[in-house]
């Protein structure tokens, strides 16, 4: 059994449309189905999660704990550990490394607080 070809029919409601406002459509469209995804990710994660982003970000095991941790006791962990320690490097304009180890040795909570 072929297909019949419906293609002009299904595009009608988009014919009028120039290509920034096809683009923009797009977009809107992309954000819509990627939102729940993105939302999800915000909910569901664990310390397990966030412990294994933070070791595939060169950390060890032993830096990782108390980081989570403290994401967790500033009631960040929606924000993700790894955004934490970037934000905190970009804020301090030092290396993603450095403003791990630093929270994992009890420096720079308190810079956390401002960031979200």
């Amino acid at each position: 059994m072929k297909r019949a070809d419906d293609f002009a029919s299904r595009r009608q409601h988009l014919a009028g449309l120039s290509d920034e406002e096809l683009k923009k459509r797009f977009w809107e469209l992309a954000e819509k189905i990627v939102e729940p995804m993105l939302e999800l990710g915000r909910t569901h994660t664990t310390p397990a999660v966030e412990r294994s982003v933070l070791l595939r970000m060169g950390f060890s095991s032993l830096e990782v704990k108390p980081i989570v941790e403290g994401v967790i006791a500033k009631g960040l962990m929606g924000k993700g550990a790894g955004n934490v320690v970037w934000r905190l490097s970009k804020k301090l304009g030092i290396s993603v490394r450095e403003a791990g180890v630093a929270l994992s040795q009890g420096q720079h909570w308190d810079v956390v607080d401002t960031l979200f």
